[in-house]
């Protein structure tokens, strides 16, 4: 059948280059062109490829120069016949899946050539993923090469066509046929020359340069190496959603260091390039409209989160690229053949904010403080941890951003205010409150969303587009990756334009085709729709701003200065919002962009000074262990200040019981099922004894990063037990584990006479005090 897979055998992806002997690419335009349509290209060889075999194809000139990279599959083979006349050639119908943009431009200009000839249109069918799009025009010079990935599994397998004895390879069903002879008009001029078919037999040569897939290098160690001599230079790492910086203190003074193209920031951005190479920032931002599949960005929000979590699940389609399961459960990506961990992705991004600082200072750094939202919960932060030292990073300090905003706003001051740093970044919001005393800054109160930024705005955006697109067209949009993500750029742009001006003319020319014909999308914005449209983002920040203030019995009025960071919050409705609630305009003293990396290199340079700074922390969610029937009992609330060191007392519950498991979770909710699963933790080698007779103490450390240790002891030998937190379990499985055990505890307490002691006595016995 024609949908039939081919076995999986003739479906190893296969290398394969092809030596030609032109010199230039004008030569190969010139000889080649009766070999290659739009949709693919005939490869004369004597050794074909089964039908069905997925080609990673280069073709070179004589030099050594590329000048056709692509990835294709073998439709059909055709034999040898010298007896045949004319004879026939040995070779493959190779249709094209992916061609990179430089091979688009000479694909285009033999089929330009071969239709000014007045030749037959193409030899294989035509493929519409290796179209160029209806609005990129040809250029008449090509740029360096650059490959989109392929697909993970390759097109459905054809029935071979049979070999005719023809001159030319037989056509695929659907490709055009030559014009019959004699049918031209009356009075046309002859024919041009027919161009001669290339031998790729000889005196080319066609080698297989690799049967095994295409690997990845993306250039990390695959466990963080010590770092070997501490550098003198300890920099600050603002690692954003959308943009990344880093600065550093010279001369008494606080700058951003600015990135090898000139700006501030680099984009937080991972992607392949052609060549199978990663790149990060500028390079492979410019990817994402080209390349969306292989463009990793917004991976801040992913990082230390399970894949099966709720959140992750909701937004996993919203990305072009693919999120993917990893190592011990949690989110990973797929870029191209690779699976890369968040802490790989975050790790790259990191390793290029480092490089920029050393070319910038001349020296090597391998020191930093870098910053994340407030609102990360324990994992997460682990994660960032983990990356700073996949990049070669000694991180001294995991600092919240709110925290190193008030920083940048009041070091060197001597300030005795309350602040509220409100952080409204591109896909992260956190809300503080601290007390500045000189050289102490103490946090009382945080809060936050880490699914709320400027992405969540600009897909408001995106919808109200689609639905211009529907208007228009009658129809739901069915545009590709590459068209959505035209599509998510111009909703940036038109939030960007309308915080500045009240109208904004949208034009996505040849957006998508509607059918077979393309469409463009025009639309008129103005500032009022796009505020109707966000409102009620910016008034969950609000009320996240009510509850932070609520949480420490504060109100509005109590608050001495309200700092605006990220870049979202220039909006003017942010800005309208704020004041109303707080009654008094926001300060102008911090950059948005820059002052959580300003506040980072403050307190790196204040490292192991005896006048250093003075950092009072508190941990953002309660952490707690999950209860039979899927409750959670609290061991450290929320807005505890940190360090900080509490202790839960356990025993057996039931003979010779020798090893125990918690449920670790952070979160406010009640219930396990709304708070974040960090782990399980298993105490093995317990001392075998009675039921409720064997008692454990487990210690909860937890420093000033909100980083937790874990550690438990058997009181009566006082002996260490061995206590180990893993992350196997599902966040699901573990939810379905402790209701089951509510269940059967509930039944159990039901039949047992000490039933009548009530619930309390039933969790006394089974948890400890």
């Amino acid at each position: 059948m024609p949908d039939e897979k081919p076995p999986r055998d003739q479906r190893t992806q296969v290398g394969l280059m092809v030596r030609l002997s032109y010199a230039s690419v004008d030569e190969f335009v010139e000889r080649y062109a009766t070999n290659v349509s739009r949709g693919g290209m005939f490869i004369r060889t004597r050794d074909p490829k089964p039908v069905g075999t997925v080609l990673n194809l280069e073709l070179r000139l004589a030099g050594g120069e590329t000048v056709v990279r692509a990835r294709g599959v073998v439709r059909w083979i055709a034999d040898q016949d010298r007896t045949a006349r004319p004879p026939t050639a040995s070779g493959m119908g190779v249709q094209f899946l992916a061609l990179d943009e430089a091979s688009k431009q000479v694909v285009d200009r033999i089929v330009t050539l071969r239709e000014q000839r007045g030749l037959a249109p193409g030899l294989v069918a035509p493929a519409p993923v290796a179209d160029r799009p209806a609005h990129t025009p040809a250029p008449t010079r090509a740029p360096a090469p650059e490959i989109p990935l392929p697909p993970q599994t390759p097109a459905p397998q054809p029935p071979a066509a049979a070999a005719t004895p023809a001159a030319t390879p037989p056509p695929l069903p659907g490709a055009a046929l030559p014009p019959l002879p004699g049918k031209g008009k009356v009075g046309a001029e002859p024919e041009a020359p027919r161009p001669a078919q290339a031998d790729l037999g000889a005196p080319h040569r066609v080698e297989q340069v690799s049967a095994a897939p295409v690997k990845v290098d993306i250039g990390l160690p695959d466990a963080p190496l010590p770092v070997a001599k501490p550098s003198k230079t300890v920099i600050g790492i603002d690692l954003g959603t959308t943009n990344s910086c880093a600065a550093v203190v010279r001369g008494g003074k606080p700058y951003v260091v600015p990135s090898r193209e000139g700006y501030n920031t680099v984009p937080s951005v991972v992607a392949l390039n052609a060549r199978y190479k990663v790149v990060v920032g500028h390079n492979a931002r410019g990817q994402l409209l080209t390349n969306p599949q292989n463009t990793v960005h917004g991976a801040k929000r992913l990082v230390g989160r399970s894949f099966e979590s709720p959140v992750v699940q909701d937004i996993k389609n919203k990305f072009a690229y693919e999120i993917v399961g990893g190592p011990e459960g949690l989110s990973a990506v797929r870029l191209g053949p690779a699976t890369l961990t968040l802490e790989q992705v975050s790790a790259l991004i990191l390793r290029e904010v480092k490089e920029v600082a050393q070319n910038h200072l001349g020296e090597e750094v391998n020191r930093a403080v870098v910053t994340v939202p407030a609102y990360y919960n324990e994992r997460q932060r682990a994660a960032v941890r983990q990356a700073g030292a996949l990049a070669g990073l000694q991180v001294e300090r995991i600092l919240n951003e709110p925290t190193a905003a008030a920083l940048a706003y009041a070091y060197g001051r001597n300030l005795r205010q309350r602040v509220m740093v409100y952080d409204l970044g591109g896909g992260t919001f956190d809300a503080s409150v601290l007390e500045l005393q000189d050289n102490i800054y103490e946090v009382v109160s945080t809060g936050g969303d880490t699914f709320l930024g400027g992405v969540d705005f600009d897909a408001r955006i995106v919808e109200r587009l689609l639905r211009a697109w529907q208007e228009k067209t009658g129809r739901p949009f069915e545009g590709d990756r590459v068209a959505m993500s035209r599509l998510v750029d111009a909703a940036e742009r038109a939030k960007c334009a309308l915080s500045e001006r009240a109208e904004f003319e949208l034009q996505l020319p040849f957006l998508a085709a509607v059918e077979g014909e393309p469409v463009s999308l025009e639309t008129h914005l103005t500032r009022d729709e796009i505020v109707a449209l966000v409102e009620p983002l910016v008034d969950r920040t609000v009320e996240v701003c009510r509850e932070v203030l609520a949480a420490r019995n504060l109100e509005a009025k109590d608050i001495d200065e309200v700092l605006l960071v990220g870049g979202q919050s220039r909006m003017p409705l942010v800005r309208q919002k704020v004041e109303a609630f707080f009654g008094k305009p926001p300060s102008k003293a911090v950059h948005p962009d820059e002052a959580v990396a300003i506040g980072a290199a403050l307190l790196a340079h204040s490292l192991g000074n005896a006048e250093g700074l003075v950092l009072i922390d508190v941990l953002p969610m309660g952490i707690g262990i999950g209860l039979p029937g899927g409750r959670i009992k609290t061991i450290v609330e929320r807005n505890t200040a940190l360090p900080v060191r509490k202790q839960y007392g356990l025993a057996t519950t039931r003979d010779g019981q020798t090893e125990f498991e918690l449920v670790v979770f952070q979160g406010d909710h009640a219930e396990a099922a709304r708070c974040e699963y960090l782990g399980t933790l298993k105490l093995a080698g317990l001392p075998a004894g009675p039921r409720g007779m064997v008692k454990l103490a487990v210690t909860f450390d937890i420093g000033a990063e909100s980083l937790l240790t874990v550690t438990a002891r058997e009181l009566n030998s006082g002996r260490q037990v061995q206590a180990v937190m893993s992350t196997r379990d599902s966040p699901e499985a573990v939810r379905k584990k402790l209701a089951s055990q509510g269940d059967r505890q509930a039944a159990a307490a039901r039949a047992s006479p000490a039933a009548k002691g009530g619930q309390k006595g039933l969790f006394q016995r089974i948890l400890g005090r």
